[in-house]
Formats: C-alpha cells, structure tokens, sequence
C-alpha cells in the first residue's frame, strides 16, 4: 500500500506535511498538477527575474499556513474536528486551481463573467463527485457558508492565510524584501471569540507590519508600472487574436487555445468548456505569442514581440489622468512612425488603484485580555491602520519606444 503522507520541501516555509490521504489524493489530481504550469505572478519575472514560482507553490504555502493556523487555535483550546481539518485544508489547497493561464491577466478572456473563483467551485464540485461527496464540507467553506465563521475567515478575508503565502513567497521570489511579513509570529496571535477570527491584541503591530507590507507590494511589485503594463499587454494579445479569429483571419495556436479563441465568450460554461480549460496553461499561451510574432495584424504582432523580446513600451507614472494633449501628441508620433489608424492602438492609458485596509468589509477584529473585542482602525494602540483606509490611484501611460528616436 502506498504511503501518502509524505512531506514537501518548500524554499518559503522548510518542510510541509500531506496531512492525509485524501489530501494527496487530490493533490495529484491532473487539475491540481496544471497548476505547476501556471504561473503565479504572470509576466512578473520580465521585471523581478526570480520571480518565476507557481500556483502550485502557493497552493501548498496556503495550505501549510492553514495547517498551523489550526494546529495554533487547538492548543488555544478552540475545538476543531478531523474532518473540519481537513476540509479547511482541502479548500485552502484548491482556492487557486480554476485560475487559467498567466493567472489574474487572462481571468475573464476565456468565459464572460467567470472570474478564477467561480471556475474554481466548478472544479471542486467534479472533484467531490469523482471523491464519493468527500469535499463537500471543503466547498461550503469556499464558499464561505460555513457556520463556524473563523474557517471560512482563514480561507478568504482581509487577514487570509492566501495572503499570507503569496506576500511572503513573492517577497522571496521577487527579491523584493519590503513584502516580507513574519508569518509565525501573526499565525501565534490567531484567536478565535464567538467562532469568528480576532487577533490578540498584542500583535497588533504584526498585523499592522503585514498590512504596510501588503501595500507596498503592490505598489513595488504587482502594480510596478512595467508589470502592469505587460499583465495589460497579455490581454490586449488575447482580445486581439480573438478578434482577428472571429473576423475569419488564420491564427495558429495550441488546440486548447484555439478552441477559445474560436468560442465567442457567454456567460454559462459547458461541459467541454471545461475539460478545454483544465488542459490549458502558460505553455499554451507562450507558444501562441511567440508564433504572432511574425502575423500580418501590425497590433498583435507588435504586442507579441513586445513580450517575447522583452521591447516594452515606454511608461509613465501619474497620480493624475495625463492630458488629452499629451496623450494626442504620443498618438500622433506614433502614426507617423508606425502609419495612420495605428495611433490609438498603440498609445493608451491604464490605472491601479489599491485600498490597502478596508475598515468596513470584513475588518480585522482584536481581542483584548479582558475577553473584549475591538476593530483594528478602532484600536487605540494602532500606528499606521487609520493611514490605509482610503484608496490611492496611479496612472499609467504608455507608447511605442521607437518614436522616441
């Protein structure tokens, strides 16, 4: 009989335990094996170089993290059950495994109104029929219907242990030292009051250390003009090949690939919908851009040697929309150089705008000695929360380089 509790060896955490059998079960399942080939920060790696990781790995992190968030609140006394476990572990592990290829950039490309989470439930419930009904405890906490609110808390809210994987392990990747966040010392304070999720209130500067780090990440890292730029760019490639297929134009592709670009987007997945989907990933879309190099659409060829060869545009940064003025000149330097109607095309703005603490939705709860519970931005002792709580936007404009010759 096979051993199935075996132990990974991961760069970010040291050694993770398969806690059961049914764990490495669906951990081998081909759904959850493609996502060693979708990448978790998509075209990341063309600025940080090491950023290079997967899904895969996150979606062992997280499932790491939840192991001791639970292993932490049972020594606190709090009750937890087996199977409530491991249904926490087994949700945790496939919150990610609908993501499609290049994750967040390409999320609405392949199905309309079909955003990773909706794909993923679709996914965790074929699994629960092909496991005997085994997951169906793991999916009502997906999905946050859970009585005992701290499960579903841990597996997605403003202080999740998802966060807590990719900060962590794209700080690591990226190089990137200022989205580091310490990990045990946040998952120690864990507590739990009336079955929902609260943080003693001594690690409210840990928490505030994760939610500083969490924004200067995006804004150093995910939102990084040149990143931003190319997570659009991948999208603008995608439209565009669509478009051109659909208009009757010839492009090659991988079949799972082509299958989509053939398929006008709606918004009710079919059953071969999804059997397409989990056989495509980054691979699929890598070989398509490096085959649209060469295609006689200018756009699409452009954008696809714009990644391929790493020639990205030129950007600026803003706080402010850039003038109509502006944005005409960089248009109408860009027809000159490249031909009419190809302006407009070329030349476009894009905006990130982040919230980094949201003090009304699902906020952070700390306990206090005294068995009372206050809200994070509520706390007296807090430094840096009331800072975190309106939303910054960053505007980005970007043109061809060559018109700067």
């Amino acid at each position: 009989m096979q051993n199935k509790l075996k132990i990974i060896n991961d760069p970010v955490h040291g050694f993770i335990k398969i806690a059961s059998p049914l764990i490495f079960d669906v951990l081998e399942h081909p759904y959850f094996q493609r996502l060693r080939r979708i990448g978790q920060t998509g075209l990341l790696n063309l600025v940080f170089p090491g950023a290079t990781h997967t899904r895969f790995h996150h979606a062992i992190g997280a499932m790491h993290l939840m192991f001791t968030a639970l292993e932490t609140l049972k020594l606190k006394g709090v009750e937890i059950s087996k199977k409530e476990q491991e249904s926490a572990l087994l949700a945790i592990l496939l919150h990610d495994v609908g993501h499609g290829p290049f994750s967040h950039a390409l999320e609405n490309m392949l199905f309309e109104d079909y955003h990773h989470e909706k794909l993923s439930l679709l996914l965790m419930q074929d699994l629960n029929g092909q496991f005997s009904g085994e997951l169906s405890l793991a999916i009502e906490m997906f999905q946050g219907r859970y009585s005992r609110g701290f499960f579903n808390e841990l597996i997605s809210s403003q202080l999740d242990v998802d966060r807590m994987d990719y900060l962590k392990r794209d700080s690591f990747y990226s190089g990137v030292s200022e989205g580091s966040i310490n990990t045990e010392r946040i998952l120690s304070m864990l507590n739990v009051c009336k079955d929902e999720l609260v943080i003693d209130a001594k690690g409210v500067y840990s928490i505030e250390n994760y939610l500083t780090a969490r924004m200067f990440m995006y804004w150093q890292v995910y939102y990084h003009k040149t990143a931003a730029l190319l997570e659009h760019l991948l999208v603008r490639i995608l439209f565009r090949a669509r478009e051109l297929t659909l208009e009757g134009h010839s492009l090659e592709a991988p079949e799972n690939l082509r299958y989509f670009l053939n398929k006008p987007r709606h918004s009710a997945a079919t059953k071969a919908d999804i059997e397409r989907f989990t056989q495509l990933d980054d691979n699929d879309v890598i070989q398509a851009i490096k085959l649209w190099q060469s295609h006689s659409d200018p756009v699409l060829a452009y954008f696809c040697e714009c990644v391929v060869r790493r020639k990205i545009p030129k950007t600026h940064l803003a706080s402010e929309p850039f003038s109509k003025a502006f944005i005409e000149d960089k248009v109408a330097r860009t027809e000159a150089y490249f031909g009419k109607g190809l302006g407009t095309e070329l030349v476009g703005e894009i905006s990130r705008s982040l919230l980094p603490y949201n003090a009304e939705k699902q906020p952070i709860t700390l306990l206090r000695k005294n068995g009372q519970t206050v809200s994070l931005s509520e706390f007296e002792n807090q430094i840096l929360t009331g800072s975190m709580t309106s939303e910054n936007t960053k505007y980005i404009l970007y043109y061809p380089r060559e018109i700067l010759k």
